[in-house]
């Protein structure tokens, strides 16, 4: 919502706040400033008033004139203008040298075939005050007096060409605040400025909030009614005009309109558009003789239904979305956009206004499905009170007749279900309560006070009541009434207006003798991503959305657990229409990502949720979703692996190992593995590590990374809480080498745990230091080359001892593995 500051000025005393004041209160209160907008020419104080003394044929160019302005100065400026209206005896306006116009063009002196040019004389649409460019502007006509201008006088005295704007997120509990006499309320109550009375509300001895004016009374218009035969639109008005004059509107119209970012069109238009903005309240107004049969029918669409929108698009309807219907079919997309059989035109001379209450959810429905967010439809599918038609009609009528110069005629239609004599009850909020909620005494007077500048009516039954135990009885303003409903709706109202600015910060009240802790697993998942940090690699998080075809660059099957992917039903776009069912789609994106910018020796790792199109067994009627962490390195599977030992060890879990797969689709055959945790029928797959293959990483236009996954919900509780103490040994340990020929296809994790098994108590460590195939080695096998450790806790080996467990090593990497020593 765009508030320009001038224009907010009309309905609340700004003359002691700038701009930036009434953004950081604005902020402080709820309603977020998104920025500050400059709005119109960047140096208007070099923008001055000009008389056109000569106007004369360029020598050199049929569509130039050289023409002599009296700018104030001593001497006229010459200006070269291409203007067909340009002419002797016009009062104009003059961009002199050195003016910065909108979009940062910056005015010099020239020559124009030979001419020279100080200045330029502006249109309205060089100025940002409106959208006519056919000539120039001429205030002499534009402006009531302005051929009495003296020149050299600033522009921006007579016209509003430099403003600041405010461009305001409006939050979608407020649509009241997508009304400019709403955001000045709100200004008004969080700053203490005098607001203005409302501008629908007119007459002498005119009540708050009443809608009065000198119009004929009844509620019928003679050759036209209005039927309304759904739920869907609450209260229907019209009211008819003739006589009406379809031109350009007057220019304190057009300035206000493009300063709120909205093109002026026609008198009529902009009058409709103007009301909108003033009270939030979409209006759309019908060419009366173009409304077929002058009856007009709002009822729900038939399904395949199509009717042609103002935008020149034919739409197709569904079941259930509204309809305006004259006698010849569907006129009018309902609380969106009207149809162009009915719109106003150049001819247009009589105008039948509609002003109508929707239902917020079916009209947003409509408007998302067609992707046809209007500024009318944004504000219907939010929900506005039935009390704002009768507001904007007010409005828009006396508009109509100053702008316009339209007679009203006949009375005004009344349709919808809406009771005007309902009344929501009021809402009891008590003292004692709000100090409870808000952690800070506020009286009932100061309460009172507080709501009473956002409109609120509120009595206090018992003012002779103790400050703790009195209550207030709160009438809720019509515009606010879906979103104040409870007690607690109304506190909230006091606090962000006089207490949160204000709030001391304290402690909570410590109900517990013991701090907070992390659990276990908490403790352990921080152990594993910290160790990867101290590893080098960089913590990223990617989107938990995906597109569909992620399984298909990842070459997984249809079957595939790890291809069924949740759908979103509203998603943000193609690219993100699924939750990711691995976390190697994002973290191959990430990596892309920096790739492409220039960053080499990729190592990043990434924790998060993953999602899949199967039953959670903890939760049946949710998706599965599981927390994994996983590893990218530009390296190749031996550094994946080297991280991942790094990480169970952080973890303390022991009894892991990994095991030589080649049915993963998206890992290197022959340098792929499972990850298992425990031993025997106990062991389970918490993980792969491996080569991203080489076709996949293509697609992700990635060189030769490794990577490993984990299950973090299956690894993190295997981790001990508690790591049982072992004393440093006392007595020395004795250490042997062995080279043993095995097979290609024996892995050494199988060889270690055998030998591992062999040694019994007395081995203390086992690994494989060097692998080795080539001369001296036949065909089909490798040498692994493993260093032994041995020690007792309670006494130095003996020689025997040593030979004997060596013997047993040998003997079962022998008979298990058809293991055989190198010489």
């Amino acid at each position: 919502m765009k508030a320009p500051i001038r224009w907010l000025g009309e309905h609340v005393d700004l003359s002691s706040l700038s701009a930036a004041d009434v953004a950081a209160r604005l902020n402080v209160t709820g309603t977020e400033l998104d920025r500050l907008i400059h709005h119109g020419v960047e140096t208007p104080e070099r923008v001055v008033v000009g008389r056109v003394l000569t106007a004369e044929q360029h020598p050199d160019a049929d569509r130039l004139r050289v023409c002599t302005v009296d700018v104030g100065a001593e001497e006229p400026t010459q200006i070269v203008c291409g203007a067909p209206n340009v002419a002797a005896g016009l009062t104009v306006a003059v961009a002199t040298v050195g003016t910065v116009m909108p979009g940062g063009l910056k005015i010099k002196k020239a020559k124009l075939r030979g001419q020279v040019s100080a200045g330029m004389i502006c249109s309205a649409r060089e100025l940002g005050i409106g959208e006519e460019h056919d000539g120039i502007l001429a205030l002499n006509e534009a402006l009531p007096g302005g051929g009495d201008l003296v020149p050299g006088t600033p522009v921006a005295d007579v016209l509003t060409i430099a403003e600041d704007v405010l461009d305001l997120e409006i939050t979608p509990n407020r649509p009241d605040c997508l009304g400019l006499y709403g955001i000045a309320r709100e200004v008004a109550a969080a700053t203490g400025a005098t607001l203005a009375p409302a501008p629908w509300t007119a007459g002498e001895g005119a009540q708050a909030g009443e809608v009065v004016g000198p119009d004929p009374a009844g509620d019928a218009i003679d050759g036209f009614a209005v039927e309304v035969r759904t739920d869907g639109c609450r209260r229907f008005t019209a009211r008819l005009f003739e006589g009406v004059r379809i031109a350009l509107s007057p220019l304190w119209m057009q300035e206000r309109l493009s300063a709120a970012g909205v093109r002026p069109i026609n008198t009529v238009v902009d009058v409709t558009n103007y009301v909108m903005l003033v009270t939030g309240q979409p209006l759309h107004a019908f060419d009366a003789d173009r409304v077929a049969g002058g009856r007009l029918v709002v009822r729900e669409a038939a399904e395949g239904e199509t009717l042609t929108t103002l935008d020149g698009a034919e739409r197709t309807l569904r079941a259930g979305e509204l309809v305006i219907d004259d006698a010849e079919g569907p006129t009018s997309l309902a609380a969106i956009m009207g149809g162009g059989r009915s719109e106003v035109h150049e001819g247009t001379t009589r105008v039948l206004l509609e002003v109508a209450c929707w239902d917020g959810p079916t009209i947003h429905r409509t408007a998302q499905r067609l992707g046809l967010f209007s500024e009318a439809a944004s504000r219907n599918a939010k929900g506005l009170a039935p009390e704002q038609v009768g507001w904007a009609q007010a409005l828009a009528t006396r508009l109509l007749r100053e702008v316009a110069g339209a007679t009203r005629v006949g009375g005004t239609i009344e349709a919808g279900g809406w009771d005007p004599a309902a009344v929501a009850p009021a809402i009891t909020v008590r003292e004692a309560r709000v100090e409870r909620l808000l952690g800070t005494p506020v009286s009932r007077v100061r309460q009172a006070e507080l709501l009473g500048t956002l409109g609120f009516a509120v009595t206090d039954p018992d003012p002779s009541a103790a400050a703790d135990a009195g209550a207030l009885q709160v009438g809720v303003p019509p515009e606010r009434r879906a979103d104040v409903r409870r007690e607690v709706d109304v506190v909230e109202e006091i606090a962000r207006l006089g207490v949160v600015a204000d709030l001391q910060p304290t402690l909570p009240a410590r109900r517990r003798t013991s701090a907070a802790q992390l659990t276990p697993v908490q403790k352990a998942r921080r152990r594993a991503e910290d160790v990867l940090v101290g590893r080098g690699l960089q913590e990223v998080v990617g989107w938990s959305f995906t597109d569909a075809g992620a399984a298909g660059r990842l070459g997984l099957a249809a079957d595939d657990p790890r291809a069924q992917a949740v759908r979103l039903d509203n998603p943000l776009s193609e690219e993100q229409a699924v939750l990711r069912p691995t976390i190697l789609v994002s973290l191959l994106d990430i990596a892309r990502h920096n790739r492409t910018r220039g960053a080499e020796d990729l190592r990043i790792f990434e924790t998060g949720t993953v999602f899949r199109d199967a039953p959670d067994p903890r939760r049946p009627d949710m998706p599965y979703e599981h927390t994994a962490i996983a590893a990218l390195v530009q390296d190749d599977v031996f550094a994946a692996k080297g991280l991942l030992e790094a990480l169970m060890g952080a973890l303390r879990i022991t009894d892991w190992g990994v095991e030589a797969t080649g049915e993963v689709a998206f890992l290197h055959p022959g340098r792929a593995a499972r990850i298992t945790v425990g031993a025997g029928e106990d062991a389970q797959t918490v993980g792969l590590l491996g080569e991203v293959h080489p076709r996949v990483a293509e697609r992700w236009d990635l060189p030769r990374v490794a990577v490993f996954l984990l299950d973090l919900d299956r690894v993190l509780p295997l981790a001990p809480e508690v790591v049982p103490f072992r004393a440093v040994g006392q007595f020395p340990d004795a250490r042997f080498d062995l080279a043993v020929l095995v097979a290609d296809d024996v892995t050494a994790a199988r060889t270690v745990a055998v030998a591992r098994k062999a040694g019994g108590t007395l081995l203390e460590d086992v690994r494989v230091f060097d692998v080795y195939r080539g001369k001296g080695v036949p065909d089909g096998q490798v040498s692994l080359a493993l260093r032994f450790r041995l020690r007792a806790p309670d006494r130095t080996l003996t020689d025997d001892e040593i030979g004997g467990a060596r013997d047993k090593i040998v003997g079962a990497l022998a008979q298990e593995l058809g293991g055989v020593l190198r010489g």
